[in-house]
């Protein structure tokens, strides 16, 4: 008889589940991989408190639908927030910055581009809105994805905070939520509607391109970027490098290392050139502008003229490092030919270069296999 009871319950109980499209937070329906981790009741929800960590659901993809959760948000540098669409090292997220809070860039909506989210492409209010969080209580997030297009409700808003299109080809993929960095959150009330996908109001933002850009760089295999310390080994570096192929400029910002080159493959590394051919007319001194992200050293024709640094925090402690055309270097061009190399170094937050010169008059890029 107990165990008819047990039964009938354990029924009733997932049916209410499944029709309020709740998953359960337990072992069950989530692979948890995190240093800590706490199934407990907390502030009157079942939830979990995950720390340095991610939980991935089992046995299901997600597409199209909404997701929705709460994350008792805490006042400290963290980045809780859900990833969608995952695919190995590729995937759709949007996520929190907490210690931001009221700021404009206190969220992010971004791409997870063979292990690297490229915030320092992806920044502004196309990306970001204002908010400020409230401490105190659970924070409730609604994701509604269709097709190519995403929007981000807070705190039951009837309007959503942010719409943008989304980064990458429409493909399902994983769910998987994290707590942000070493600093745990509480999660609870996970709820997903893959029937539930009607956008409200879809107007995403717009972005100012820069005019005049270099539209695509050719980028070579990863080497380690301790070789370029030494200026004799320059040559050797150009002449070992196995050409990957062309990167596009993207947003009108620019090209995206990543889309060819996969940082963390267990080999080591983190640099690779990109490169340009120039013809001139003649004999002449050209201003290149230029960004990159996170270290670079300039290469003209087999010779270093100019290394710098744009990586976070690394001209004050709130420096983002977000590209743009913040440096520039003159160039004494030969006439005929010239190879403009960059060896652009990775630490994360996006693996970038950008170009133009300022006056192309007696000047042409050249196609990468002329």
């Amino acid at each position: 008889m107990r165990k008819i009871i047990f039964n009938i319950l354990f029924i009733f109980f997932t049916n209410v589940v499944i029709s309020q499209n709740l998953i359960p937070i337990d072992t069950t329906h989530w692979e948890i991989t995190a240093k800590s981790y706490v199934l407990e009741n907390y502030k009157g929800e079942d939830a979990i408190y995950l720390q340095a960590g991610y939980m991935t659901l089992k046995d299901s993809t997600f597409l199209n639908g909404t997701i929705e959760f709460d994350v008792y948000l805490k006042e400290t540098q963290a980045f809780p927030g859900v990833f969608f669409r995952a695919n190995e090292s590729d995937g759709e997220q949007w996520f929190m910055r907490p210690h931001l809070s009221g700021k404009p860039d206190s969220n992010q909506a971004a791409p997870a581009i063979k292990g690297i989210t490229p915030w320092q492409l992806y920044f502004g209010t196309k990306y970001s809105f204002p908010y400020t969080y409230n401490f105190n209580d659970w924070t409730h997030v609604k994701l509604v994805v269709n097709g190519n297009k995403a929007q981000v409700f807070l705190d039951h808003s009837e309007k959503p905070n942010i719409s943008w299109n989304l980064f990458l080809p429409n493909k399902e993929g994983e769910i998987i939520f994290r707590g942000g960095n070493f600093k745990a959150f509480h999660i609870a009330n996970i709820k997903i509607d893959k029937t539930s996908k009607n956008l409200i109001d879809f107007n995403p933002g717009k972005r100012k391109p820069i005019k005049g850009l270099v539209k695509e760089w050719e980028v070579s295999d990863m080497f380690e970027e301790k070789l370029l310390n030494n200026p004799k080994n320059i040559n050797s570096i150009i002449k070992n490098r196995e050409w990957k192929g062309e990167i596009q400029i993207e947003e009108g910002i620019a090209a995206n290392i990543s889309r060819k080159i996969l940082l963390r493959d267990g080999s080591p590394g983190n640099t690779v050139l990109t490169k340009i051919v120039v013809h001139s007319d003649k004999n002449q001194m050209k201003l290149f502008e230029f960004g990159y992200s996170d270290r670079v050293v300039v290469i003209l024709n087999g010779t270093p003229i100019y290394k710098g640094t744009n990586k976070w925090r690394s001209r004050d402690y709130r420096y983002l490092g977000t590209v743009g055309l913040f440096d520039a270097v003159y160039l004494n061009l030969k006439k005929g030919k010239n190879e403009l190399s960059m060896a652009v170094s990775e630490d994360f937050g996006g693996w970038l270069i950008t170009g133009r010169f300022n006056n192309e008059d007696g000047i042409k890029i050249l196609k990468p296999k002329n």
